[in-house]
């Protein structure tokens, strides 16, 4: 990538909720990266073609489409809400799924973690949890992670993060990502 070409962070949110507080989040994290010079992509779970993964089955189109769209990405970063103290399902089907297409996403692109809950905890045990498969998959993993906990004091008006330390984590997330891709 040259100088010229800003990089492109891709965001995938594990929720398929329109409400969701961890798409206010993503949207959120749109915008800071927006500010800092990438481009963006959301790349929305709904809109793919994932059945439930069963090694029987021939890889769906929908999984090539998903893998071909995270390979056009310099960086991800997975935003998830937190399901009894786990990562949702449909999140983990999509990164099974696209593991037995290719690992080229997982392996040369850097990723990101973050979560959001309405709780104080910020969805600590997921981000553990996704930060685990992740290392598993070959994945370079930055070691700034975005909790969000009470998210309905979280963010403003305008959907800016605005709880500390969690939006000085994003910056510092988004800084780190830039840096290595």
């Amino acid at each position: 990538m040259s100088a010229e070409t800003p990089p492109v962070i891709g965001l995938v949110c594990g929720s398929l909720r329109l409400g969701s507080i961890n798409k206010t989040l993503e949207k959120a994290l749109i915008k800071k990266f927006k500010r800092a010079g990438a481009k963006t992509t959301s790349i929305n779970l709904a809109t793919y073609d994932l059945p439930l993964y069963h090694g029987d089955i021939t890889l769906p189109e929908g999984v090539k489409k998903l893998t071909r769209k995270l390979r056009s990405c310099d960086g991800i970063v997975i935003v998830s809400p937190e399901y009894n103290g786990g990562l949702p399902p449909v999140l983990k089907n999509a990164i099974d799924w696209t593991s037995t297409d290719d690992t080229t996403h997982f392996r040369e692109r850097y990723w990101g973690i973050a979560s959001c809950t309405p709780g104080p905890m910020s969805g600590i045990m997921c981000m553990r949890q996704i930060n685990y498969i992740l290392m598993r998959v070959g994945c370079h993993v930055s070691p700034i992670q975005v909790g969000v906990g009470n998210a309905s004091k979280a963010f403003d008006a305008k959907g800016e993060l605005i709880a500390e330390p969690s939006a000085s984590l994003a910056d510092k997330m988004i800084a780190d990502m830039l840096a290595h891709v």
